[in-house]
């Protein structure tokens, strides 16, 4: 009898079982292909590798900028491949590791809920017993009426990261963090990019500014962004694929070599035998409380097949939180998904934590915002990446940080000061007073919670000290 069985090894699912028996618990994990699930064999961290190559190609192409000539460069995307590749390879065995050190019981194969306390293995027949069942199926790509991904003309991002050759011309449907990332790695090698995004802005999600600055970036990247444009019909041949379009400027066309799909994800949970024991499901997706509890005792779900927020970190915290309430423990409860960080990796970087501008508005709330650009940060003039700001939008009332929002270099890095100050309740004063190391990019934060009241050092705001500041720079 196990106290703990997990069905899905990613980075929900792993850090489950690993703090499950740090904790004391009899724990197995069932995976039906490599630990660490999609985020870390075909999603976060192959994609971050090819980013990285991407930003040295765009730095070779800048030369000029920095004193340096070439001649006879050569870009090779199938070595950008290979590495991505050797990253994963040394993470996986790396989680493996972590696993069998913590006496963790890592079965292969697919596991499905065949009772309250039971997980049945397939294809192998073996059945668990276990006091709690973990769900951490995931989810996997979404598609379209007419654009079935083959992994020749049509793709998926599993697809896209197994690319050892790019074609010549590509459309991205979906101007979310898959697609706008996938944007930047192949327009960085050449190949002619095109994102839809049927929505009015880029990153939708994020605050407007912020989908503003990526898209001027994008422009001078020479990537092509049509928002507010819907796929219609699509025609896919031998020599690639015609998407018929709606939009703002009417019908029109579109043809390509290739379409990635970048339109999020359905859940994984048909057939896993959750309806048949009772577990309610909204539309595929696992309904859970604030400590990942399904409405059948004994039955939790995390990750993204819960519909919650699907980021590998998201998931992670959800595990710990289940597996520390199973033993006993009292973790703070999950309430509020908009205090998770939340990141995008295409340049320039994109993060942000808890409401933006517009819906701190809506939610009624007298709002101060404080904004400083990186072209005003030395750090960044030093580094050639001037690009964007950091905004925080405060309440006016109370001095609480409702949000903060960023663009520009390593910006997922900085996002973390927002995180921790968020969480233990700052101000924008507060950020304003912490000294800050000079030069740095974290600079920019502290002069964006200065501009909240108009009195940020480096940069002129033209707000009087105590006005609310309706932004400034950028």
């Amino acid at each position: 009898m196990y106290d703990v069985v997990i069905i899905g090894g990613g980075p929900g699912g792993y850090v489950a079982a690993i703090r499950a028996a740090q904790l004391g618990l009899k724990t197995a994990l069932v995976e039906r292909d490599r630990v660490g699930g999609v985020c870390l064999n075909w999603g976060c961290i192959p994609t971050k590798a090819l980013i990285r190559n991407a930003d040295i190609v765009n730095a070779v192409k800048q030369g000029g900028y920095w004193g340096l000539s070439f001649e006879g460069v050569r870009f090779d995307y199938s070595r950008a491949y290979a590495r991505s590749r050797e990253v994963v390879d040394r993470l996986v065995r790396g989680v493996e590791f972590l696993l069998k050190r913590h006496g963790v019981e890592v079965l292969s194969g697919e596991g499905f809920v065949a009772g309250r306390n039971r997980v049945a293995v397939r294809p192998g027949g073996q059945e668990l017993e276990t006091k709690n069942i973990i769900v951490a199926t995931g989810g996997s790509p979404r598609t379209l009426p007419g654009l079935q991904p083959d992994g020749r003309r049509v793709l998926t991002s599993y697809h896209a990261l197994n690319l050892q050759e790019l074609p010549r011309s590509m459309v991205i449907v979906g101007g979310g963090a898959v697609g706008v990332e996938f944007a930047y790695i192949f327009a960085a090698y050449g190949v002619e990019v095109t994102v839809l995004e049927m929505l009015p802005r880029l990153v939708p999600q994020e605050d407007e500014e912020v989908s503003a600055e990526l898209e001027r970036a994008f422009k001078k990247q020479g990537i092509n962004v049509m928002t507010g444009t819907k796929v219609e019909a699509a025609q896919v041949t031998d020599s690639g694929v015609t998407l018929q379009l709606g939009g703002p400027g009417g019908p029109g066309s579109l043809t390509a070599e290739q379409v990635l799909l970048g339109i999020g994800i359905v859940p994984n949970t048909q057939g896993l035998g959750l309806e048949e024991v009772g577990v309610e499901l909204e539309r595929g997706w696992v309904k859970i409380d604030e400590r990942m509890r399904t409405n059948v005792p004994g039955i939790w779900a995390i990750g993204d097949v819960t519909g919650k927020l699907a980021l590998a970190h998201v998931a992670s915290h959800q595990g710990v939180v289940a597996v520390e309430t199973i033993a006993g423990l009292n973790p703070p409860p999950v309430k509020d998904y908009a205090d998770m960080p939340r990141c995008t990796y295409c340049s320039p970087q994109i993060a942000s934590v808890g409401l933006t501008e517009a819906q701190a508005r809506e939610a009624g709330y007298q709002v101060r915002v404080g904004k400083f650009p990186f072209r005003a940060n030395g750090k960044a003039l030093g580094l050639g990446e001037a690009e964007g700001f950091v905004k925080i939008v405060a309440d006016a009332d109370y001095g609480e940080i409702l949000g903060i929002h960023m663009i520009g270099p390593e910006v997922t890095e900085l996002i973390s000061e927002g995180v921790i100050g968020r969480l233990l309740e700052g101000t924008p004063k507060e950020f304003g007073w912490a000294v800050h190391p000079h030069p740095t990019l974290s600079e920019a934060v502290k002069e964006a919670a200065l501009a909240v009241y108009g009195e940020a050092i480096h940069f002129f705001t033209g707000t009087a000290a105590g006005r609310p500041a309706q932004g400034s720079g950028g």
